[in-house]
């Protein structure tokens, strides 16, 4: 045998062998496919083979109108004792639809003088058994009539565990998307409720991704959850924590404590952030939201990377289109409310419909004011009306919120 024959075997057995193996390794992974399509008795997948999309319940549909939900924890969250989380479980055990991290539920509170509807952001990631918001307590301004915050005290003062509440489906259009793109959630006070939402979806879902959370509080007795978001930055290397004391306690120490003497701002973000695509996430008091929102614009910042939530996004100033149609303007606008027999000229100083309702004696049923919970919501029975911000709750086809709408043409409404 020559040594060219020789090489010649050789080459033949490795190609055989290379053969076997690639059809022994084709017959496994088509059994692996096979079984995976449920086509094989017999064959239990191991759970770790199974793909993350099996591993997930079933799709549940959100509920319409209200649902019964029972108080399963309270939790203080702050050193303050002035934000509360309220852990909430449906009556009927039923799982839960899953919901866009940055939603909110709206509530409906029976008291014993009024109801009230009122939104508050899910401060949790998305879980088929339970939801959870934190409330913040407002207390009552003295000297007046109607004070604000009767909502909030209501849930921190007689709220118990065991109590059912009165529970609508999420809702609401601020939330996060499900991109791989960098992003910086900016959360002032208790505006960081669905940045929580947002970063425990991220870091559960998305662990690659890069957060940046900046926090803006006055001291230490104020952040929510602190050594939890604390040990999350921790475990995390991909998120990056930054809390913001603007008056800070004699006993806080920067570095420890805090990161940054101030308010978050622009200048704090550039000198931060690296240079990256990000999408910004904000929620908070109306001023730091607006001189925000404002700043990265002029920043450079294209504005569809630029989320923000207000419970009322009209509030917020923006730079103004190039063209924009302001139909509210024109004074041969009538506005004809069907059940009060009231037809009366537009007056754009008004505000909204519903602002201009009220100051005419027409009754409508409202709740958040700023086109979040729907209670406003009236049938057009005629004309047309125009948002000038899309409301964070869908009106149903034919029907408007009237808290966030102007008229653009003549129109007659149900109220």
């Amino acid at each position: 045998m020559t040594s060219f024959s020789l090489l010649l075997w050789i080459v033949l057995g490795i190609a055989l062998q290379l053969a076997l193996w690639l059809g022994i390794s084709f017959w496994r992974t088509w059994r692996e496919y096979q079984s995976l399509r449920g086509g094989m008795p017999g064959q239990v997948v191991p759970a770790e083979a199974t793909p993350a999309e099996a591993r997930e319940p079933a799709h549940v549909a959100a509920w319409t109108g209200f649902r019964p939900f029972r108080v399963e924890r309270r939790v203080i969250e702050d050193a303050a004792g002035t934000i509360c989380s309220f852990h909430l479980a449906p009556e009927d055990g039923k799982p839960l639809p899953a919901f866009l991290p940055g939603q909110f539920l709206t509530f409906r509170l029976d008291l014993p003088t009024e109801q009230l509807i009122r939104c508050y952001s899910l401060s949790d990631a998305p879980r088929p058994d339970c939801y959870r918001v934190s409330i913040k307590r407002v207390p009552p301004p003295a000297g007046c009539d109607v004070p604000p915050g009767r909502s909030s005290n209501h849930f921190h003062d007689h709220v118990a565990v065991g109590d059912i509440l009165q529970v609508r489906a999420p809702g609401g259009h601020f939330h996060i998307d499900r991109s791989d793109a960098p992003v910086v959630l900016i959360g002032g006070g208790i505006g960081i409720t669905p940045m929580l939402s947002m970063l425990h979806w991220c870091l559960a879902e998305q662990p690659g991704r890069e957060v940046w959370l900046f926090y803006g509080v006055r001291n230490r007795r104020e952040p929510v959850m602190q050594a939890q978001l604390e040990a999350l930055a921790a475990a995390h290397p991909n998120f990056h924590l930054r809390f913001c004391f603007s008056d800070p306690l004699p006993e806080d120490q920067m570095g420890r404590d805090y990161q940054h003497h101030g308010r978050v701002d622009v200048d704090l973000l550039r000198r931060q952030l690296p240079l990256r695509p990000y999408h910004f996430y904000i929620c908070g008091p109306t001023p730091m939201m607006e001189s925000l929102v404002m700043a990265l614009e002029e920043w450079g910042v294209p504005d569809a990377h630029i989320h923000f939530e207000a419970f009322g996004p009209a509030s917020i100033k923006r730079k103004p289109a190039a063209t924009v149609e302001n139909p509210a303007q024109q004074s041969d606008i009538v506005v004809t409310f069907a059940k009060s027999g009231k037809q009366l000229p537009w007056q754009p100083a008004s505000g909204s419909l519903l602002d201009f309702a009220e100051a005419n004696g027409v009754r409508v049923d409202s709740g958040c004011r700023g086109g979040g919970c729907g209670s406003c919501q009236t049938t057009i029975q005629s004309g047309e009306v125009a948002y000038r911000n899309p409301p964070d709750y869908d009106p149903e086809p034919g029907t408007c919120l009237l808290c966030t709408c102007t008229p653009k043409t003549s129109v007659t409404l149900e109220a």
